[in-house]
């Protein structure tokens, strides 16, 4: 039988045993649904619309690790796969929905500082995977794709806040939290016009529109906590990419624990999306064959 192109129900079908290929990822998965599910529920019977689609959102990307195992033909291990399901609960439903963000001091810095690590481990294996294809003529050095995990992973935080920026100013929402600060230092208040930075100190309330905003201080727009991001994210990225350059230089025999954020190609047997093809062509096959035997017992007209 030759090859043929996959179908949506073969591609759902070769998800659905991804989801359920490592006994302590799939545990994770229920559990984290379910919270999801009731969490959603809650939420519409209060009428809260946004924070139900969010919850529908999240039940979404909890399939992402696994959509991306099917289409990019990956092992994702089940270490990382639980902490990208745990990361996309803590950051959508515990921090978005029950507000753990405004609740919980540095409940951002955590998640973006693993987002940071996470994220070099992604960039990490791709570019470790390139290097080891049969059809790639180069060898890379270990310290090279330490470099490219590092940037793969700073690209993703960047990213991020330009979505975050871009809520902010065309949604109107406050995804870049601001900052309360107490001394400001801008050329545009400069008295003279000229390009001399003019500092204010001890700044202890800010008025708009003649209007006091009751805070003990400067109101900052996003800039600050979109540098602390970036900032706890290079954190992330780096600690990485220096864990992942040694276990590169030794060949996989030291700092083992890089290994379970690390991802793999995928063999025959675990390679779901061929598994699904093959199910159904040979399901095809025998109803072929079943017509055509139930046609030879037919009697002649």
């Amino acid at each position: 039988m030759g090859k043929k192109q996959p179908k949506i129900k073969e591609f759902g079908r070769a998800v659905k045993m991804e989801v359920r290929e490592h006994k302590s990822s799939f545990i994770a998965f229920c559990i984290i649904r379910i919270l999801i599910v009731l969490c959603m529920i809650r939420q519409f019977i209060h009428q809260d619309y946004e924070g139900f689609f969010l919850c529908i959102m999240a039940l979404l990307l909890l399939l992402l690790p696994s959509i991306m195992q099917v289409r990019l033909k990956v092992e994702v291990p089940a270490v990382l796969e639980i902490l990208i399901l745990v990361f996309i609960y803590s950051s959508e439903i515990l921090g978005e929905v029950n507000e753990f963000y405004v609740l919980i001091p540095g409940w951002d810095t955590l998640l973006h500082t693993l987002n940071g690590f996470l994220a070099a481990g992604v960039g990490l294996s791709l570019a470790y995977l390139l290097n080891k294809s049969d059809k790639i003529t180069f060898d890379l050095s270990p310290a090279f794709l330490a470099v490219v995990a590092f940037c793969f992973s700073m690209t993703i935080g960047v990213c991020w806040e330009f979505f975050e920026c871009f809520m902010d100013m065309v949604f109107g929402t406050d995804m870049q939290k601001d900052t309360i600060i107490h001394t400001i230092s801008s050329v545009a208040l400069n008295p003279d016009g000229v390009n001399t930075p003019f500092v204010i100190k001890h700044i202890t309330e800010t008025a708009v529109n003649g209007s006091d905003l009751n805070i003990d201080g400067y109101l900052d727009i996003g800039l600050l906590d979109t540098m602390k991001d970036l900032f706890v994210n290079f954190i992330g990225a780096v600690c990485f990419s220096v864990m992942g350059f040694f276990w590169l230089r030794s060949d996989g025999r030291e700092n083992k624990v890089v290994k379970d954020f690390v991802l793999s190609k995928k063999n025959t047997d675990t390679d779901f999306m061929e598994k699904a093809i093959e199910d159904d062509m040979a399901k095809e096959w025998i109803e072929t064959e079943a017509n055509t035997e139930g046609n030879d017992d037919m009697p002649p007209i």
